[in-house]
């Protein structure tokens, strides 16, 4: 199983964001990010913290409107999953919504199940379009078009189907190790005839094409009876840099 994923949750509702923030960890696929305001929502997106792959928004914010904000992130190129929650389903203010660019609408109160399911409907939705891009190292991962590029030296990588894959799925799994057979079995399906060997062989040849050092791995660890991505792990240290 792939590791939680970062979803923002931008609420001034202290009692609503905490429920949602408590219900998307129960299962353990979720990993939530808590903003009060668009402004600490700024803050979460562009600081130091994990990654974001989808955002859960209020409409009225102590700071502003978050059809606005909605509009403000696309308008910088975010494309991640954006659903607006509101107290209020009038067809205009869906409209407005939807044409902010969110891509998708729950009007409060919302049953926490279905919103779930429908972020975890964007979220697929998402991870197959031509827009998900993700960072990982100097490279910009577009899985769908099965692309790495370097654009600090113009370079483009292409991989095989399995390459993104393997590169997708570890992405996913964050800083958590992935054991050889759960890759083997997401990645190939339940196929007796794939070995561990044809993964270590693929795992050679990606290192081969994105690793400074092939010989001396920092993004595609070996650890734990598997593998692990550090999408961070080609930049050297700031005293080293």
């Amino acid at each position: 199983m792939a590791g939680p994923r970062p979803v923002l949750i931008v609420d001034d509702d202290d009692t609503l964001r905490r429920l949602l923030a408590e219900q998307l960890q129960i299962e353990g696929e979720f990993e939530p990010v808590e903003a009060v305001s668009v402004v600490d929502a700024r803050a979460k997106l562009s600081g130091p913290g994990p990654r974001v792959d989808a955002i859960l928004l209020d409409v009225t914010l102590p700071d502003g409107d978050g059809r606005d904000f909605c509009v403000e992130l696309r308008r910088q190129g975010v494309r991640l999953p954006i659903v607006i929650l509101t107290g209020s389903d009038d067809e205009a203010d869906v409209v407005r919504g939807l044409d902010a660019g969110a891509n998708d609408y729950v009007a409060k109160p919302f049953r926490i199940a279905e919103l779930l399911a429908r972020l975890r409907a964007q979220l697929r939705i998402f991870e197959n379009s031509e827009d998900a891009v993700f960072t990982i190292g100097p490279y910009l991962f577009r899985p769908s078009s099965k692309l790495l590029q370097e654009p600090a030296r113009n370079r483009r990588i292409r991989l095989t189907e399995k390459e993104a894959a393997i590169l997708k799925y570890l992405y996913r799994a964050g800083h958590r190790p992935v054991p050889r057979q759960v890759l083997l079995n997401e990645v190939w399906g339940y196929n007796a005839a794939v070995t561990t060997h044809t993964l270590e062989t693929h795992i050679y040849r990606l290192r081969q094409k994105i690793e400074p050092d092939p010989t001396n791995a920092r993004m595609l660890l070996t650890e734990g009876g598997g593998y692990r991505l550090d999408p961070e792990g080609a930049h050297p240290p700031a005293d080293q840099a």
